[in-house]
C-alpha cells in the first residue's frame, strides 16, 4: 500500500446508535420532494404546473443562470404540490409516485466508447449533471469548465456515516462505468480516496482509470476538501469537482440501463432512533415514512446527514438530494442540575480532559443537542487547529469571514474549504458560536464580490 497519508489532527465523536448492516424497511415512496434549496447557487426556472404527469427522469426545474442544468424527477407519478415560500421562492416540487414506476429511456450507452460532449449531454438531459459539485464554493459545476481534476472520497468518517462499502456492495459496475465516463471531462484524472483501515477489502480498490490515495486518521480525514487538499491544494484560479460515491454509482446505473435510477440504501442513525438500520429509499423520501418503525417522537430532531453538517428537516421533511444518512437525535430541552459547576458529568463526552470521558476512550454517548452553554465571544485556544487537519489557519479565516475581509479569507483558505470541513469546529469551540455559519456567508460574499 504506497502514498498513505496519515492525518493527526482531527477527532471522532463517540455517539450512538450506529446502523446495522442490514435492510430493515423498503420505502416505496407516496409522495417525493425535489428540493431547489439542495443546490447552492441555485436560481430555479419551474418547468411543471401541478397536475403535470411525469417519468422518472422528467425535468421538474431548471437553472435559470444555465438553461441546460436540469433537475429532473427520481419517481414517475404526478405533480402534486408546488411548494413556495416568502417572495414566492421555490422550496419544493412534490411528486406522487405511481404504484409501477416507468423511466425515461435516455439509452444504455457503453461508457468507454463515450467522448466528452457525450457524457455531458446525458447528465445534463438526465438531471445527473448536479451531482458534481464544484470548489471553491461547492456550487453546481459550470457546464463550460474544464476541471483541474475530479476528487471523490470513498469513505465517510462523519458521526454514524453509512457504511459506503455496504451501500454499495453490489454496484462495482456501475462505480466503474462512472469513473469511466466522468474522466472523460478533465485532463487531470479521477483521484480516489481511500481509507487505510480497509483498503484491501473495499470494492472500490478494484475501480480501474483512477489515481488512488489512501488516508488514514480521525474525521474529517473522510472529506474530500481535506482529501484535496493533501493531494492538489486548490488555489486562486484553480477549479475542481467533487462527486460522492452514491451519485458515482447512479451516474454508471443510468450509462448501463438507460435509467435515471437514484434509489439508494439510506442509514438511519442515531440514539434516538429506535434499532438503527438502513431504509432503502429516493432522495426525497419523507421522514414520516420512517417515522413509526424507527420511533420519530415529537421530541426529536430529525436530520437530513450527519449530526455535523446535515440539515434539521423536521418530522414532516424529505431526505436531501445528496444524502443517504438520517439521524435521530434528542432535542436538549432538560435543565442540568448544577450545569457546567457539576465536577463528575460522566454522562458527557468532552473533547478536552475537562470531563472523565477521556478514561473511557471506547464508551459511546447518548448525546441530545444541548449546547452545555451560550454563545459570548471568541475564546483564543488551538482547539480549532487540533481539528483541521489542514494547512490553514481556520482561526483567522473565520474571523476574516466575519469581518467581510476578502483578501484576508483568500489568504487564510477560504478557496479549500466548505462549511462541513470546519464542522468540528462547532463542536468544540468553546464560545458556540456557529462556525459553518459564518464559513458559508463568507463564501456567499465570495461569489457575490468574485463573479
Amino acid at each position: 500500500m504506497s502514498n498513505t497519508i496519515n492525518l493527526k489532527k482531527g477527532l471522532d465523536i463517540p455517539i450512538k446508535g450506529a446502523a446495522a448492516r442490514t435492510v430493515r424497511v423498503k420505502v416505496v415512496p407516496d409522495v417525493v420532494a425535489i428540493k431547489p434549496t439542495d443546490f447552492k447557487g441555485l436560481v430555479p426556472r419551474l418547468l411543471v404546473r401541478e397536475g403535470d404527469k411525469v417519468l422518472a427522469g422528467s425535468p421538474l426545474f431548471a437553472d435559470k443562470q444555465n438553461p441546460d442544468i436540469l433537475f429532473t424527477s427520481p419517481v414517475s407519478g404526478t405533480v402534486q404540490e408546488v411548494v413556495r415560500g416568502a417572495k414566492r421562492k421555490l422550496l419544493a416540487v412534490l411528486v406522487k409516485a405511481d404504484e409501477k414506476q416507468e423511466y425515461v429511456d435516455f439509452g444504455a450507452k457503453d461508457a468507454a466508447s463515450l467522448n466528452a460532449e457525450s457524457v455531458k449531454s446525458l447528465l445534463l438531459n438526465s438531471g445527473l449533471w448536479p451531482s458534481i459539485i464544484q470548489r471553491p464554493y461547492g456550487v453546481l459545476a459550470g457546464t463550460d469548465v474544464k476541471p483541474k481534476a475530479i476528487f471523490i472520497s470513498a469513505f465517510n468518517t462523519a458521526p454514524l456515516a453509512a457504511d459506503t462499502d455496504y451501500v454499495l456492495a453490489d454496484r462495482t459496475a456501475d462505480i466503474q462505468a462512472g469513473v469511466t465516463a466522468l474522466s472523460k471531462l478533465t485532463d487531470g484524472g479521477i483521484h480516489l480516496g481511500l481509507n487505510a483501515d480497509n483498503y484491501s477489502s473495499t470494492p472500490f480498490h478494484r475501480v480501474e482509470g483512477v489515481i488512488q490515495h489512501v488516508f488514514s486518521g480521525k474525521h474529517p480525514a473522510g472529506n474530500v476538501g481535506v482529501q484535496i487538499s493533501h493531494v492538489s491544494p486548490i488555489m486562486k484560479g484553480d477549479t475542481v469537482w467533487t462527486v460522492s460515491p452514491v451519485m458515482i454509482a447512479a451516474i454508471g446505473r443510468l450509462i448501463n440501463t438507460g435509467k435515471l435510477d437514484l434509489s439508494r440504501k439510506v442509514a438511519v442513525t442515531g440514539p434516538a432512533a429506535k434499532e438503527p438500520a438502513y431504509v432503502e429509499a429516493f432522495p426525497g423520501m419523507p421522514a414520516a415514512a420512517i417515522a413509526e418503525a424507527f420511533g420519530i417522537g415529537a421530541k426529536t430532531r430529525v436530520i437530513s446527514g450527519d449530526v455535523l453538517s446535515g440539515e434539521n428537516i423536521g418530522a414532516d421533511g424529505y431526505l436531501g438530494f445528496y444524502d443517504n444518512q438520517v439521524t435521530l437525535i434528542e432535542e436538549g430541552d432538560k435543565k442540568e442540575l448544577l450545569g457546567w459547576a457539576n465536577p463528575i458529568r460522566s454522562h458527557l463526552f468532552s473533547s478536552s480532559p475537562c470531563y472523565f470521558s477521556w478514561l473511557t476512550p471506547g464508551k459511546k454517548y447518548d448525546m441530545d443537542t444541548n449546547l452545555h452553554g451560550g454563545v459570548r465571544a471568541f475564546v483564543e485556544t488551538k482547539c480549532f487547529e487540533d481539528v483541521t487537519p489542514m494547512e490553514i489557519f481556520p482561526i483567522y479565516l473565520i474571523k476574516a469571514c466575519l469581518a467581510g475581509d476578502i483578501d484576508k479569507m483568500e489568504q487564510f483558505g477560504i478557496y479549500e474549504v466548505l462549511p462541513e470541513d470546519l464542522a468540528l469546529c462547532d463542536y468544540v469551540d468553546p464560545s458556540k458560536n456557529e462556525i459553518q455559519y459564518i464559513i458559508s456567508k463568507g463564501i456567499d460574499q465570495m461569489i457575490k464580490e468574485m463573479a
